[in-house]
């Protein structure tokens, strides 16, 4: 099963039938998702891990190139523990499922429900969530005025469970959040309230939400390559709107498209990927790495 190397371009190969290589060598990290043929974490990691004068190398592991089912998530994390995999970022559809495969969860990704960053070097596996920290600094950043009264979630999965958390950290006063797996929205949106004592409600009726909203956020697959299209009706986005996605391959998502036609202020989902990677980069290393370097690589891979 050939994983991709952004670095040698060469597979890497794993074998969920123990069929294993010598170990790699230096610091290997994985991304283990579906439909992320397009992501710069190899891009980004590896030129920070080159600045600093590591041996870092990054690799693709997609379902949906590989040909696997969900079901071989166990047997991935097992194969990448056993080479010597430094550790893993884990993506969509996964970051929920993976949780019930670990040894421990740092506070953090205790407290979301969702796990996107897994440190394999020590003698247990730990998982992380840094997606909460990135879009909340990537928000903190470049929407710094925006009304916060009252926000729309669109999805409940992993990436919302951390993004509905990072939006309470920055201040949201009420959070409504809408999933086509109501029962799914309503366990977050009780989780939170637990958790936290916020103000969230699950949400059936989307319009009605999106009228009463400041800002829209995305945090479902549409919008990837693989799932084109807009999470809501278009209909229901006006100017006065504030409009964020998680999606950042493309990073000019449909939404975001058409939400800067409008005149909305808006954030793509690149902020969220460049800060999630750089807090995961400091988990897989050690190292505190330079956020603004991998921010430029980003933008200069987007760029070109």
């Amino acid at each position: 099963m050939p994983i991709v190397s952004s670095q040698s371009a060469q597979p890497l190969r794993v074998s969920v039938l123990h069929n294993r290589l010598p170990r790699p060598t230096g610091i290997t990290i994985g991304l283990v998702g579906r439909g992320i043929a397009a992501s710069l974490s190899p891009l980004m990691h590896e030129r920070e891990g080159a600045r600093q004068g590591l041996d870092y190398r990054y690799h693709l592991i997609d379902f949906d190139r590989l040909g696997l089912d969900d079901t071989s998530l166990p047997d991935i994390l097992a194969e990448a523990r056993d080479l010597g995999f430094a550790g893993l970022n884990v993506t969509y559809p996964f970051k929920q499922a993976v949780l019930l495969l670990l040894d421990d969860l740092a506070p953090d990704a205790a407290a979301i429900g969702a796990v996107n960053t897994v440190v394999l070097g020590g003698a247990r596996t730990v998982g992380h969530n840094t997606d909460c920290w990135g879009f909340a600094e990537s928000f903190r950043r470049d929407l710094p005025a925006v009304a916060r009264g009252r926000v729309l979630q669109l999805g409940s999965g992993g990436a919302g469970a951390a993004v509905s958390q990072a939006l309470l950290q920055c201040g949201v006063k009420r959070l409504d959040i809408y999933d086509t797996d109501a029962p799914r929205a309503e366990a977050l949106a009780e989780r939170l309230r637990r958790l936290r004592g916020a103000d969230v409600q699950a949400v059936t009726e989307v319009a009605g939400a999106a009228k009463q909203a400041d800002g829209i956020v995305n945090t479902t697959p549409v919008g990837m390559i693989r799932h084109p299209g807009l999470p809501i009706d278009d209909a229901l986005i006006e100017a006065r709107h504030w409009v964020a996605d998680v999606v950042y391959f493309p990073l000019e998502t449909a939404l975001i498209r058409h939400a800067r036609a409008l005149g909305c202020p808006v954030l793509p989902g690149g902020g969220m990927a460049v800060y999630q990677a750089v807090r995961a980069f400091e988990l897989f290393t050690g190292l505190a790495p330079d956020a603004a370097a991998m921010a430029e690589t980003f933008r200069a891979a987007v760029a070109d």
